[in-house]
């Protein structure tokens, strides 16, 4: 059996991840030359298209070749390329599905930082930290805003899930490095009974400002500019939403952000966390594997945790009732849990 199966053997896998930076590269220059928003209004030429967007015949057809393969665009018998349903629904810049803000972010911060990747290993920690404010707030300005879409459903579903619209009375909301806001802006577009406090860097508030703004629902928002750790959250929110920061702030930061959450709750208050939840085992999902090597990339502490290592920290900062709630988008599973009433 071993013999047959060393007949069988191949390299040709391993030696496919050798250009696995490829398809992001590719889709990055394409969302950047505007190849998708081009074709977004119909089908045409690489001829066409180099023209249109001031670039050699050769890179656009080789690029358009390549996006074909990635099976995110089309080509008919007469060479006109055009979009898939798929790349139409996500990476065209100017609709408010637009996914494509993570792929814009591959040439600079991600491979120059990656390529490092070894001596990251060595050391156990990078030069270049996301997680601390002068670096994090430079590199998050760069899309915090781009990925308010990629976020929106999961938090309609949320509201849902906590019935925002069912409100009668003031409910006031706390936003963990808020960002772009989105996971409270669905909280407030459900209810005019919504009022928000949004917590973030100072460098990252006027995107907070912004999109909320936009979204019609500005006024409600109290902003505060400053660190998680050091800003005071005020009392008696009803909820409190963590959207994506466990995972760059590490077991320890992690587990004292909650118990001042917990802090910050009133009695029968909810705390809402999205996460890239791994396996307990760290042997799936390999999405969440991958981005736990971004966090060593990036942070000095950060991860991706399971659900029972988060319950744990949970019960540690005495919140119960820890449950899931299912969402779409990015994190799929919601983590809820209440702070008893005594």
């Amino acid at each position: 059996m071993n013999s047959v199966s060393q007949a069988q053997l191949t390299p040709s896998r391993l030696m496919a991840f050798s250009f696995g930076f490829a398809p992001p590269a590719i889709i990055e220059a394409g969302i950047r030359l505007g190849i998708f928003d081009l074709l977004d209004s119909g089908a045409t030429t690489a001829e066409d298209i180099a023209t249109a967007i001031g670039a050699s015949v050769r890179g656009v057809r080789l690029v358009l070749n390549a996006l074909v393969g990635l099976d995110l665009l089309t080509k008919d018998p007469h060479g006109r390329y055009a979009l898939t349903a798929e790349s139409a629904e996500y990476l065209v810049s100017g609709k408010p599905t637009f996914h494509g803000a993570f792929f814009l972010l591959i040439a600079a911060p991600m491979f120059s930082e990656w390529s490092k990747l070894s001596a990251i290993v060595r050391h156990g920690r990078p030069d270049h930290r996301i997680d601390e404010e002068q670096n994090g707030t430079k590199f998050f300005r760069q899309f915090v805003e781009h990925i308010f879409p990629i976020h929106l459903g999961g938090a309609r579903r949320l509201a849902e899930i906590l019935r925002i619209s069912n409100l009668t009375a003031p409910c006031s909301v706390l936003d963990l490095a808020a960002g772009s806001g989105v996971w409270s802006i669905a909280m407030a577009q459900a209810s005019p009974h919504v009022t928000v406090t949004a917590v973030d860097w100072p460098g990252i508030v006027p995107i907070t400002q912004k999109v909320t703004a936009r979204e019609g629902v500005a006024s409600r928002y109290r902003f505060v500019a400053g660190d998680l750790h050091a800003v005071d959250f005020g009392s008696g929110h009803a909820i409190a939403t963590l959207g994506h920061i466990l995972h760059s702030e590490g077991e320890v930061r992690s587990r004292r952000l909650l118990k001042k959450t917990f802090d910050a709750l009133a009695p029968g208050g909810t705390i809402a966390i999205a996460e890239i939840l791994v396996e307990a085992n760290r042997q799936a999902p390999l999405p969440a594997l991958l981005f736990a090597v971004n966090m060593l990339v990036n942070s000095e502490a950060g991860d991706t945790f399971s659900l029972e290592e988060i319950t744990d920290w949970l019960h540690g900062a005495h919140f119960n009732d820890v449950r899931i709630a299912e969402v779409p988008g990015l994190a799929p599973r919601i983590i809820l849990a209440t702070k008893p009433h005594r």
